[in-house]
């Protein structure tokens, strides 16, 4: 810290934190060196503020059919900057301009699912995650590009084919399926006799 004047009795401590609570001490020094500090003041909080940390990693997808699952990490206590801290979330189909927005109102939410019959499977999403408190909105996050849900995969298998590798086993092999919004990401195959 700044050293104060010795014929001054008071000094402004800036650059700090929005809603948090600080406590002050005070120490004397000369040419000789620095004495005890005096006792603590007591506790002050600062002024609450509108939020200027936006959510970070914003990520999301997978869910259900239907569902567009939005995920990003909790802004901490020390940069909520005010007490009614909560989310604001807005969405919109790739190339859409029209924005939908949601608020949760959680501190530690760190999930929003939407849902709605309309959203076809493995659609891309513009995704954007923002901060509010009791003073206002603050920061929204970049945009991220969010997928929906997917649906059980619609094409089955080609190509199945057997041989006989012993008297106790066959080999069973097909074509795999490539990856389309039809078939989403396909995590396995069910073999059935």
């Amino acid at each position: 810290p700044e050293v104060v004047n010795g014929r001054t009795h008071k000094a402004t401590v800036v650059d700090l934190s929005p809603w948090v609570e600080y406590e002050f001490r005070v120490v004397a020094s000369n040419s000789v060196g620095i004495g005890e500090p005096s006792r603590p003041s007591a506790l002050l909080k600062t002024k609450a503020t509108v939020p200027v940390v936006a959510p970070m990693n914003v990520s999301g997808g997978g869910g259900s059919r239907s569902e567009l699952v939005i995920t990003w990490e909790p802004v901490p206590e020390e940069l909520q900057n005010g007490e009614g801290f909560g989310y604001v979330i807005m969405f919109r189909p790739l190339g859409s301009t029209t924005w939908t927005k949601a608020v949760v109102a959680s501190v530690e939410a760190s999930k929003y699912v939407y849902r709605n019959e309309s959203i076809t499977p493995l659609s891309p999403f513009e995704v954007k995650v923002g901060v509010y408190n009791n003073e206002g909105e603050g920061t929204l996050s970049s945009i991220s590009i969010v997928y929906s849900g997917e649906d059980e995969p619609q094409i089955a298998p080609v190509g199945a084919s057997a041989l006989s590798v012993s008297a106790a086993a066959v080999e069973v092999s097909w074509q795999p399926i490539a990856w389309n919004r039809h078939t989403g990401r396909v995590l396995g195959y069910e073999v059935r006799w």
